[in-house]
């Protein structure tokens, strides 16, 4: 196990508009606002054609082939996740979502594009004096947290 410490910083309160796309969104606004690191929560709604990362393909391979799935209609969907810098210092937003319709539900990754459905609401806590950052891993091809990272 890595880590590093760090405290509470500020605190932000958003309301996404219909139409946007979750990650892009809340990396935007992180730019803007100067926040590298944070965690974040989300409650809303998922469009219909947005889409989940729902795990690799097997047999797994390196680097890793991500299956998606895409909504097939507007679902309800809680998430939570994590923002911290990539290699270039741009912030980059880790979130898994479970979005759910009429008893059924799929969790995946955000990060091939959730399209809000009439309204999404997003708290982001940011951290401060934070040193952790996402880097390429060779292995998966993928920006990993590095907690400890200089």
């Amino acid at each position: 196990m890595r880590y590093s410490e760090c405290s509470e910083g500020r605190v932000f309160i958003l309301r996404l508009e219909e139409g946007e796309i979750l990650h892009e969104t809340v990396e935007s606004f992180a730019s803007v606002n100067k926040i590298s690191a944070a965690t974040v929560i989300a409650v809303g709604g998922a469009d219909k054609g947005s889409r989940l990362i729902v795990g690799p393909r097997v047999p797994v391979s390196s680097p890793v082939v991500p299956l998606s799935y895409e909504l097939d209609a507007p679902h309800e969907l809680t998430g939570t996740g994590t923002i911290f810098p990539n290699a270039a210092g741009r912030p980059i937003m880790h979130m898994h979502c479970s979005c759910g319709r009429e008893g059924k539900a799929v969790t995946g990754c955000a990060r091939a594009g959730i399209k809000v459905w009439l309204v999404m609401e997003v708290v982001i806590t940011e951290l401060s004096g934070c040193k952790a950052k996402r880097l390429i891993d060779r292995d998966s091809g993928f920006e990993l947290l590095v907690p400890d990272a200089e």
